[in-house]
C-alpha cells in the first residue's frame, strides 16, 4: 500500500525541485538600480488599521524614497495610528493622513482601504504597501526599474523572522511561490497563471483601473491574487520579484498571530474546498514529517525526506535565509495543523472584523 504513495511523493517532490531549479535562475530579485528616465511620479499608499507600532518603523524607510506623496489611510483605528502619521507629516509634507470612511457591506476591509487610497492618489505609479513592510533606501527606484514596461509588479519581501514558529512557517510563503509557479508562465496569456502579494503591489495608474481596481475584488480575501488575474485578463503585463536586501517584512510576532493570519487565507488557495484542504494537509504531513519514521520500514522514504530538505535549502539560497533552517522542515506540517483547522471554519475574524466565507 505504501509503495504507490512513495512513488507519488517522489514524483511530486521531483516536479517541485525542477520548478525551483528553473526559478533559481529566472526569478528576479530586486537590486539597487537607477529608475527609468523620465521617472514617473509615484504615490506610496499604506492601508492601516491599528498599525501605530508598525508605522513608526515603516515611515522612516518611506521617507528615504524619491516619491511625490506618501498617503496613509487610517481605517477606523482605535490605537495611535493617526497620531503617528500626523507626527511624520509634520516632518515631511509628503506624508498625508486620510481618515477612512466606514466599510460598506460586501467589502473586505483591506480592499476598501486600498480603494480609497487609489481615489486620493495623484501619482502615475501607485505602490500599495502594508504597514509591516520595511523599505530600504533605493527600494522604490529598484521597483520602477524592475517594472520594465509591466503594468503590475508585485514584490515578495524578504521574511524577517525571530521566533521558532516564524522560522518554520513563514518561509513556506516563498517556497509555495518558487516551487509551484515557473516564472515563464507569467508571460503566457492565461489569467490563472498569475500571482501577487498585497504587501507590495506597484501599478501603473492605467493598468490599475483597467483591472477594475480594488472595487473589482471588493469581497475577496485574496484580493491581491484576484486583482492580478483581472489585470492579466485585461491585457496588463505582470511581473514579480523577490525583495532581496531592499524590501523586507515582519508579518507576525507570535505563533497565535501566525495561526490567525495564515488561517484566514489558506483555504482560498484550495478553491475554498475543505476536501482539498484536508488532502493538502495529509500530503504535506506524509512527505515532510511521516517520511522519516516510514524510512524504518522502507529506505526509499529517506529519499523523500532528503528531497524535502533540499527543497527548503534551495528556497533559502534564493531568498537569503540561513541553510540550517532546512532542518526545521519536519516541524512545518505539525505546526501548521491549527492553521488548517482555522482555515476550515466558515467564519473568521481579522483586524477586529468578522467575515463569512
Amino acid at each position: 500500500m505504501l509503495e504507490p504513495l512513495l512513488c507519488a511523493a517522489l514524483a511530486w517532490l521531483g516536479l517541485k525541485l525542477w520548478v525551483l531549479g528553473l526559478n533559481a535562475f529566472l526569478f528576479p530579485v530586486l537590486r539597487p538600480k537607477r529608475p527609468p528616465e523620465p521617472t514617473p511620479t509615484v504615490s506610496l499608499l499604506v492601508p492601516a488599521r491599528n498599525e501605530a507600532e508598525n508605522l513608526a518603523q515603516l515611515l522612516p524607510g518611506l521617507l528615504q524614497q524619491q516619491v511625490q506623496e506618501i498617503l496613509v489611510l487610517d481605517d477606523q483605528s482605535t490605537d495611535a495610528t493617526a497620531e503617528v502619521v500626523r507626527a511624520f507629516g509634520r516632518l515631511d509634507a509628503r506624508v498625508r493622513l486620510i481618515p477612512g470612511q466606514p466599510k460598506p457591506e460586501g467589502w473586505v476591509g483591506k480592499a476598501w482601504a486600498c480603494h480609497q487610497l487609489a481615489l486620493a492618489a495623484r501619482g502615475e505609479v501607485l505602490i500599495f504597501t502594508d504597514a509591516d513592510v520595511r523599505w530600504c533606501e533605493g527600494g522604490v527606484a529598484a521597483v520602477l526599474a524592475q517594472m520594465e514596461g509591466a503594468g503590475l509588479l508585485s514584490v515578495y519581501p524578504r521574511q524577517l523572522t525571530q521566533t521558532l514558529p516564524e522560522r518554520v512557517l513563514l518561509p513556506l510563503i516563498d517556497a509555495v511561490l518558487l516551487s509551484y509557479l515557473p516564472y515563464p508562465l507569467l508571460r503566457t496569456p492565461f489569467p490563472s497563471a498569475a500571482a501577487a502579494n498585497g504587501q507590495v503591489m506597484a501599478f501603473r495608474r492605467g493598468a490599475y483601473w483597467a483591472a477594475g481596481g480594488h472595487q473589482g475584488v471588493r469581497g475577496e480575501v485574496l484580493e491581491d491574487v484576484w486583482l492580478a488575474r483581472r489585470a492579466k485578463a485585461a491585457g496588463v503585463r505582470l511581473a514579480l520579484a523577490l525583495g532581496g536586501r531592499l524590501i523586507a517584512v515582519r508579518m507576525y510576532r507570535s505563533y497565535a498571530e501566525i495561526i490567525e493570519g495564515l488561517g484566514k487565507n489558506l483555504i482560498e488557495f484550495h478553491a475554498r474546498s475543505r476536501l482539498l484542504l484536508l488532502l493538502s494537509y495529509l500530503a504535506h504531513l506524509l512527505v515532510y514529517t511521516l517520511c522519516w519514521p516510514l524510512a524504518l520500514w522502507d529506505a526509499g522514504w529517506l529519499w523523500v525526506g532528503g528531497m524535502g530538505l533540499l527543497e527548503r535549502a534551495l528556497v533559502g539560497l534564493k531568498t537569503g535565509r540561513p541553510l540550517w533552517e532546512c532542518l526545521l522542515v519536519p516541524l512545518a506540517p505539525l505546526l501548521s495543523t491549527p492553521i488548517y483547522l482555522r482555515s476550515a471554519r466558515r467564519r473568521y475574524t481579522w483586524k477586529g472584523r468578522e467575515y463569512v466565507r
